[in-house]
């Protein structure tokens, strides 16, 4: 008997500004199959949108790839309508996979002409952050485990960047400012995100094992987690380095490092603070 063939689920888009909608969406997605994003370039985003894209796509790209939820991102130079798929070969079984808001008669002919089945996925199947299972805070065969600690309030390719190469020191648990503690650490009108939909984004790259939400206060806000998850290391960036992190680790017997903050090649220095307004 021939294995049954896998569905292949394509979706368009600029991505631009990736946010928990844009997740949740990749996500239910990812249900009916392996997603393909075909990725708008900066030309097509202009052409289409009539304005500019806010990031490049070479950072939308990078964004895009960390997600656990993505199996292939293709850039699309050229798209005559933001109704039709471009003209590229595509994987069989094919499915094009639209938010409610982008849904439209003329897609769903286009698709019924091309032989495609078209997918909408419901406004109401978006709504909240589930949850990823944690695993007991098993580790992996010959995998160490290091910990991260941080706001994470708008998540970009800076984190991302920080996430991917800490997850090359071993299992990456990432555990998350909560609310009150954020506004303790940096004052009124922060958070900018609630707790649960920083942990969702964190949660949804590929690089991270599990997130967690912190249950402390202070600097050390993470100290009960840390205690669960019980790591080998705890990492963080050179603006996270604290002598509070510091102590803890020496007292606990835990390696501590300290990561330059350098982007991903090609890519711009970020700042949560300075994005809040961007």
């Amino acid at each position: 008997m021939q294995p049954e063939a896998k569905n292949h689920v394509v979706v368009s888009g600029s991505f631009d500004d990736l946010r928990s909608g844009h997740v949740r969406f990749l996500e239910e997605a990812s249900r009916l199959g392996e997603v393909h994003v075909l990725l708008w370039s900066d030309s097509v985003v202009q052409a289409l949108e009539q304005k500019a894209a806010m990031f490049s796509q070479a950072e939308r790209l990078y964004m895009l790839q960390a997600l656990r939820y993505v199996s292939r991102v293709t850039l699309v130079d050229a798209l005559l309508s933001a109704e039709q798929l471009p003209e590229m070969d595509l994987r069989q079984p094919l499915t094009w996979a639209v938010p409610e808001s982008g849904a439209s008669q003329a897609k769903s002919a286009y698709c019924q002409s091309q032989g495609i089945a078209y997918h909408v996925v419901k406004d109401q199947t978006l709504v909240g952050f589930p949850v990823r299972s944690l695993d007991g805070f098993e580790k992996s065969a010959g995998h160490k485990k290091v910990v991260v600690t941080g706001c994470y309030d708008w998540l970009h390719s800076g984190h991302v960047r920080f996430f991917e190469e800490v997850s090359q020191l071993g299992d990456l648990y990432v555990v998350t400012g909560s609310d009150e503690n954020v506004r303790l650490l940096k004052g009124e009108g922060h958070p900018l995100f609630s707790q649960d939909e920083r942990r969702y984004m964190v949660q949804s790259l590929r690089y991270v094992k599990a997130a967690l939400i912190s249950t402390g206060s202070g600097w050390m806000d993470a100290e009960p987690e840390i205690n669960r998850i019980r790591p080998d290391m705890y990492a963080v960036n050179e603006d996270g380095d604290k002598p509070e992190k510091r102590e803890f680790c020496r007292q606990h017997g835990l390696e501590y490092v300290v990561l330059k903050r350098i982007p991903k090649e090609g890519l711009p220095r970020r700042e949560s603070t300075r994005l809040r307004g961007f």
